[in-house]
């Protein structure tokens, strides 16, 4: 097999596995933005979460894609300036409870949060979904999407 052909090849189920759950098990004691990035990112990441446009006034994190190293640090920046993110040691499963589809190089995961409110102090318990896609071939996430409590956020969070 040429190299050209090797580069273009799928990650294993193994290597998505292990790239999603390193990822979220550094959630739990997260480094800063740009090393959490550099770490366990690929070079050209994007974050997607997932939520009504019309929420941005409170919520400017919410419906839209951010794209590379920058745009991904301006969503750590704007969410770390509305939420606070406590997530206990048993918030996310073992490796083998990540639902990997080796074949369309996805990996997704239900967790488990208390988020809170920096401007209200108001907080609340959540479940939440993660999709990673676009791994590369070590297994390093290019997208990372995310599912949650809009509605609870936007509660939270206020006027």
């Amino acid at each position: 097999m040429s190299s050209g052909q090797q580069q273009k090849q799928k990650p294993s189920a193994a290597v998505l596995r292990k790239g999603a759950h390193a990822f979220c098990a550094a959630l739990l004691s997260p480094p800063a933005p740009s090393d959490l990035l550099q770490t366990y990112f690929t070079a050209a990441p994007s974050i997607t979460e997932h939520g009504p446009r019309w929420a941005a006034s409170r919520l400017p994190f919410l419906g839209k894609t951010f794209q590379g190293r920058d745009g991904c640090e301006e969503y750590f920046g704007l969410l770390g300036e509305v939420l606070e993110m406590q997530l206990p040691e048993d918030a996310l499963p073992g490796s083998q409870g990540f639902i990997v589809d080796a074949e369309a190089g996805m990996v997704s995961v239900v967790g488990k949060g208390h988020f809170k409110s920096k401007k209200t102090g108001k907080g609340w318990d959540e479940q939440f979904i993660y999709r990673l896609s676009d791994f590369d071939a070590e297994g390093r996430v290019g997208h990372w999407e995310i599912w949650a409590d809009p509605l609870s956020a936007w509660d939270a969070v206020g006027e």
